[in-house]
C-alpha cells in the first residue's frame, strides 16, 4: 500500500514535469492587470477559441439529458446558427449582454456559447428569482437580448420589460432551423475582456454580479486539464482517460455546473448530463445507472439525501470520482459515504472556492481528506492563499485571520459597482474573501463563512437582504435572520420579528411578504415574533451571539 508521504512525493514529482520548462503545463510569470500572475504558457486565449475547436470530438455526447442527446458536432452547429440568429436578427456585438434566467437545459448552454462566439457577455440570473429580482438584475446588467424557459417566460409577463425575450421551448428551435449551416461566427477579444457575470448574493443586501473574463475560465479550463494529467501520471498513465461522464446537479449559474464543468468538458471531449427539475434521490441514482456516469460534484445535501436510499438497488460501480462541493461536509458525512459508496473510499474529494474566484481555491485530496476529515485543502495550481488580520498582514500558521486568495481565476470585479470591488480586490489583485479561517502546514480549515452568510443546500443567503425586505412591512420595527442548522439542508433560515406595540403580524403573513419579494429558498422557516427590543452593542449592532430563533 502507498504511503500518503509517498504520494505527495510523486505528485510533487509529476507537478514539476508537467508545469516545468518544456512540460504540458508549463507556467510562467505574466503581469495580469497589473500584478505578476502565474499563467500557462500553452493556454487558449478566449472562450471562441476553445468552441472553435471542440468539433474535434465529432459524434461524442457533449450534452445528455433524460430525453434528449447532443453530439460536439450538433452542439457546434446549433451554437453558429444561434449566434448568427443573435448578430444579425437583434444586433448582438461584442460587449453586449444575453441574459439567460433559465433551469437547466442545453439551450442555455448553447446560449452562452453563442454569447462567446460574438464576443458577447452572458449573464446567468438566478432562476429561482423572483419578479421584483428579476426586475433588478435586469436593470442591472442591461441586457441587450433575454433568452428564458417557459416558466420564466411567464413570470416576465408581470413584469414592464423592454427587451427583446426569446423562449427557449420555440424562438431558440426556430432560430436555429431558420440560421442552419451558418459558419460559427469568430470575434476577436482581449483575454482580459469580460465573458460572464454571475450573481452572488450581497453583503449589503443586493445580489452583486461577479464579472468572469475569458482569461478566468480559459484558466479554470487548464486547471481541469492539468489535474486530470497529474492523475494519469500518478496512475502510470500518459494520457487521461477518454470517454468520461460527468454528472450536472447544481445550476448552470452557478461557478460549479458552468466554469467547472460544462466549459471545462467542451476541451476534453468528455460528456455532461444534466439533471433536470427538483433533486429526488432515486431520479438521479437511476441517471447515475442508466448514463454510466463516471463522475459526480455533489452538494452535502444531495449527499445527505443519498445516502437515505437503498443504495444496494442502484448499479453505481461506474463511479470512479466524487468530490462535494459549495458548503462544508462534516467527517461523519465523509466517513459515511465511505462506508455506503465504494468510489468514495479511494476518491472523496473536497474543496474551498466561491463565485469571485471562479473555481476552487483549493482541493482536499482523498489522501488529506481521510486525515484531516476538517480541512477543505491546499491552493491548487496558480492560486496563492494567506490568510491575513485585520490590518491585512500575513499570520502565523494556525492563526486565525480572513482568508485572501491570489491567481489567474480571480474576477475582474463585481459588474457596475467600483466600491464593492475596491472593497474586494486590492490594487496588487489580491481577493479578500471575507471568509474566517487557519492554515495547518499549507492545509487550509475554515472557521466560519462570510459576515453571518447562511448556507442553505448549497445556496448563499446573506441575512441582510432578508431583513431589508421584511423591514418593508409596516408591522415589522426590525428583525434578525439567522441560521439553524438542519441534517438535511445543512441550514435554514430562521428569523426574530420585532414587531410594532398594539399591531399584529402572524407567520403566514409575514412569510407571504417575503415569498413576494425574494426566491422562494430565502423565505424564513422558523420565526420567532415578539415586541421585545434586539439586544445591540455599544455601537448599535446587533448582538447575533445572543440571540436564538
Amino acid at each position: 500500500m502507498t504511503e500518503p508521504s509517498d504520494l505527495a512525493a510523486m505528485a510533487a514529482t509529476a507537478t514539476a514535469q508537467l508545469t516545468g520548462p518544456g512540460g504540458r503545463f508549463e507556467q510562467v510569470v505574466e503581469h495580469v492587470l497589473g500584478a505578476p500572475t502565474p499563467v500557462m504558457k500553452h493556454r487558449a486565449r478566449s472562450l471562441g477559441e476553445l468552441l472553435s475547436r471542440s468539433g474535434e470530438f465529432g459524434d461524442r455526447d457533449y450534452l445528455v439529458t433524460e430525453s434528449r442527446r447532443l453530439t460536439f458536432r450538433e452542439h457546434l452547429a446549433q451554437v453558429a446558427a444561434l449566434a448568427t440568429a443573435l448578430r444579425e436578427r437583434y444586433g448582438i456585438e461584442k460587449g453586449d449582454r444575453v441574459g439567460i434566467l433559465a433551469a437547466n437545459t442545453p439551450e442555455w448552454v448553447l446560449t452562452f456559447w453563442a454569447a462567446q462566439s460574438l464576443g458577447a457577455i452572458a449573464v446567468g440570473y438566478n432562476a429561482w428569482w423572483v419578479p421584483r429580482e428579476i426586475t433588478y438584475g435586469i436593470e442591472h446588467t442591461t441586457p441587450s437580448v433575454l433568452v428564458v424557459d417557459a416558466k420564466r417566460a411567464a413570470l416576465l409577463a408581470e413584469l414592464d420589460i423592454r427587451v427583446p425575450v426569446l423562449t427557449m421551448e420555440h424562438d431558440l428551435p426556430a432560430l436555429v432551423d431558420e440560421f442552419d449551416s451558418r459558419t460559427l461566427p469568430v470575434t476577436e477579444v482581449a483575454e482580459d475582456d469580460p465573458a460572464v457575470v454571475l450573481y452572488t448574493s450581497g453583503t449589503s443586501g443586493r445580489p452583486k454580479g461577479a464579472v468572469h473574463s475569458h482569461r478566468n475560465l480559459a484558466s479554470v479550463v487548464e486547471y481541469h486539464r492539468f489535474g486530470d494529467y497529474l492523475g494519469a501520471a500518478l496512475a502510470g498513465r500518459a494520457e487521461p482517460p477518454s470517454g468520461r461522464r460527468f454528472l450536472l446537479t447544481s445550476p448552470l449559474f452557478h461557478i460549479a455546473s458552468l466554469h467547472n464543468l460544462v466549459v471545462p468538458r467542451l476541451v476534453t471531449g468528455d460528456t455532461t448530463v444534466l439533471h433536470q427539475g427538483a433533486f429526488e434521490a432515486d431520479r438521479v441514482l437511476r441517471l447515475i445507472e442508466r448514463e454510466r456516469i463516471s463522475n459526480w460534484g455533489a452538494m452535502p445535501t444531495m449527499a445527505h439525501r443519498i445516502l437515505e436510499a437503498d443504495l444496494e438497488r442502484y448499479e453505481l460501480s461506474s463511479l470512479a470520482g466524487l468530490s462535494l462541493n459549495s458548503a462544508p461536509s462534516s467527517a461523519a458525512m465523509q466517513q459515511a459515504l465511505r462506508e455506503r459508496l465504494p468510489v468514495a473510499r479511494t476518491s472523496l474529494v473536497t474543496s474551498y472556492g466561491l463565485t469571485e474566484c471562479s473555481t476552487a481555491a483549493t482541493l482536499a485530496s482523498p489522501a488529506d481528506l481521510a486525515a484531516h476529515p476538517e480541512t477543505v485543502g491546499r491552493p491548487i495550481i496558480g492560486v496563492t492563499v494567506e490568510i491575513r488580520d485585520s490590518a491585512g498582514e500575513p499570520v502565523a500558521d494556525g492563526v486565525e485571520g480572513e482568508i485572501w486568495v491570489r491567481g489567474p481565476y480571480v474576477m475582474l470585479g463585481y459588474w457596475n459597482d467600483e466600491a464593492a470591488t475596491a472593497a474586494a480586490i486590492t490594487e496588487d489583485r489580491w481577493l479578500r474573501t471575507g471568509d474566517i479561517g487557519t492554515e495547518h502546514e499549507g492545509r487550509l480549515q475554515l472557521s466560519g463563512r462570510r459576515s453571518d452568510l447562511i448556507l442553505r443546500g448549497g445556496e448563499n443567503i446573506y441575512p441582510v437582504e432578508i431583513e431589508q425586505c421584511l423591514e418593508e412591512h409596516p408591522a415589522v420595527r426590525e428583525c434578525a435572520v439567522l441560521g439553524v442548522p438542519d441534517p438535511d439542508l445543512g441550514q435554514r433560515v430562521g428569523v426574530i420579528v420585532v414587531i410594532e406595540n398594539g399591531v399584529t403580524a402572524t407567520e403566514p403573513e409575514l412569510a407571504r411578504f417575503v415569498a413576494d419579494r425574494l426566491a422562494r429558498y430565502k423565505v424564513p422557516t422558523q420565526w420567532r415574533i415578539t415586541t421585545s427590543a434586539l439586544p445591540r452593542n455599544a455601537t448599535g449592532k446587533v448582538i447575533r451571539a445572543a440571540l436564538a430563533v
